[in-house]
């Protein structure tokens, strides 16, 4: 066995984007697969959606970036089986300068080498990205075999998508020459909402290959939902906070498009 690793990643914050990292690792989790979720973003919302309060833990992914601790040292037991967390703080946003004052050669390398002898663990590896394109951001992409991309079915969901593809271009020409586009998600999608349906029109016409599928004739959609809106500060992933919401099936039909 040795992982997949997908990054969680949009620019734009809001999109959701640690909503898919938290609820698509529990409902992996769910069908029985071994799942590790690193909160790479220093707001650490993905950390607290799944209950851990700062006080809880003293080590996070700072200290793994840092490299004064590995990855198995701070990794934390969630209320799902299979499923642990590397958590974050907001001390991560210290090592952004950490790598430039240090002259690192190798900056953009130090969390893949940091993943790659815990690969053999787990089925994924699921890493919610910081929304900003800078150097952790570059660190997901170039630890992952693919990255995942939330777009909400919002007005302007499309503007800031020419620059992330271009990031992730120029990662797998430099850096990952085997990092794939996993797949475009659209959130928070209202049925009723005439935006929420052109801005998915319009993805399906330029990237229907790369939407996630159902069956044949529907596609994954994360929809509006007040459960998945409540479920973080429950510190609950939505199917333990409540399973027969509509957003707790959307997230378990993306886990079984991308578990197969």
């Amino acid at each position: 066995m040795t992982a997949e690793v997908i990054s969680i990643a949009n620019q734009k914050g809001g999109v959701g984007k640690t909503t898919t990292a938290v609820n698509l690792s529990a409902a992996l989790a769910l069908e029985g697969k071994k799942v590790l979720l690193i909160d790479a973003d220093p707001q650490a919302n993905a950390t607290t959606s799944l209950g851990f309060q700062r006080d809880t833990y003293e080590y996070n992914i700072y200290h793994v970036m840092l490299g004064t601790k590995e990855l198995n040292e701070i990794i934390l037991d969630s209320e799902i089986d299979n499923l642990k967390v590397a958590p974050s703080n907001i001390g991560l946003v210290g090592i952004e300068k950490e790598f430039y004052t240090n002259n690192n050669k190798e900056r953009e390398l130090i969390l893949k080498r940091k993943i790659d002898p815990i690969k053999k663990d787990y089925d994924f590896i699921i890493i919610d990205s910081p929304p900003a394109l800078g150097p952790i951001t570059i660190n997901t992409l170039s630890a992952s075999n693919s990255v995942l991309i939330p777009i909400q079915c919002e007005f302007f969901a499309l503007e800031g998508l020419a620059q992330l593809l271009n990031t992730i271009k120029l990662v797998k020409q430099t850096i990952n020459r085997q990092l794939q586009i996993k797949g475009f998600l659209p959130t928070m999608y209202s049925s009723q909402n005439n935006l929420s349906r052109q801005v998915f029109a319009d993805l399906a016409q330029h990237f229907e290959s790369k939407l996630f599928k159902i069956d044949e004739s529907s596609y994954v959609v994360i929809p509006r939902n007040i459960k998945l809106a409540e479920s973080p500060s429950f510190g609950k992933p939505i199917m333990l906070y409540d399973a027969k919401a509509i957003g707790s099936k959307a997230y378990a039909n993306l886990a079984k498009a991308i578990a197969g």
